[in-house]
């Protein structure tokens, strides 16, 4: 039985932890399960999701929420991400994240930060965040476990998800004005980034959040991931990244247009 379930799950290699990363950074919402602390029976709930710029969730919730009094009283808690499209929705892939909840503290840089990201992400949640009774929470990943469609599991480490070390802090320093920057005179170069990198169509993209591993975009409802050729390792090297990506990518199309 043991030997049968170790063959189910698949050795976790760069392939599977990027798909992750991919589901994580583009999920709009997700399911919620928590404890409920009356009963200790499990609650499930939808909420809108964002990422911390080391790839943490971030949840915003009233206390009216059940959930929220719950993830209080015990913060242990499960967080599903991948959204189907037609046909089979089990076909498609899904990351259950087994996290510890915590609850950001009004005031303080984490705060801010985690509230400036979840807003770049969900801008019409900015009608009630700062109403007395939401809170944002950050969902500290433990583990979790990736779907990537028939015959393809894997289990992750926290260490597979969430980015440490100084650049971090260094990025995060910094992450506002790049990403106005980019929305404000570079448009067309996010445009490249969508459309040659991410395969993405339409118009109106813009940029939502930079990362160690890469950058959100999103256009109306619709959110695409790009990543860096590489991680970067400082964050003097953003610019020339996002130079040179942009210039990639339009010499490709414009080969792609010649022939």
């Amino acid at each position: 039985m043991d030997d049968q379930k170790k063959d189910v799950i698949r050795e976790t290699d760069a392939e599977a932890i990027r798909l992750a990363k991919t589901l994580l950074r583009s999920a709009r919402f997700g399911a919620l399960a928590v404890l409920e602390p009356q009963t200790g029976s499990p609650l499930a709930s939808r909420v809108g999701v964002a990422t911390d710029i080391d790839g943490a969730p971030l949840i915003l919730v009233s206390m009216l929420s059940a959930h929220t009094p719950a993830m209080l009283a015990d913060p242990r808690c499960s967080l599903l991400l991948g959204e189907p499209g037609k046909g089979d929705p089990l076909a498609y892939p899904r990351l259950t994240l087994i996290c510890q909840a915590s609850r950001l503290e009004r005031g303080s840089d984490t705060h801010a930060r985690a509230e400036r990201r979840y807003l770049n992400r969900n801008p019409k949640a900015s009608l009630y965040a700062g109403l007395g009774d939401f809170s944002i929470f950050r969902l500290e990943p433990q583990r979790a476990s990736l779907n990537g469609g028939f015959g393809k599991a894997y289990l992750l480490d926290r260490s597979d998800l969430v980015t440490v070390g100084p650049i971090v802090q260094e990025l995060a320093a910094g992450e506002q004005s790049a990403v106005e920057h980019m929305n404000a005179d570079h448009l067309d170069a996010v445009a490249v980034y969508a459309h040659h990198y991410a395969g993405a169509s339409g118009d109106g993209w813009s940029i939502a959040g930079l990362d160690v591993d890469g950058m959100d975009l999103v256009s109306g409802d619709n959110v695409c991931r790009v990543f860096f050729p590489q991680p970067l390792v400082s964050a003097r090297e953003l610019r020339p990244v996002l130079v040179e990506m942009a210039r990639g990518g339009r010499a490709a199309g414009q080969a792609n247009n010649e022939t």
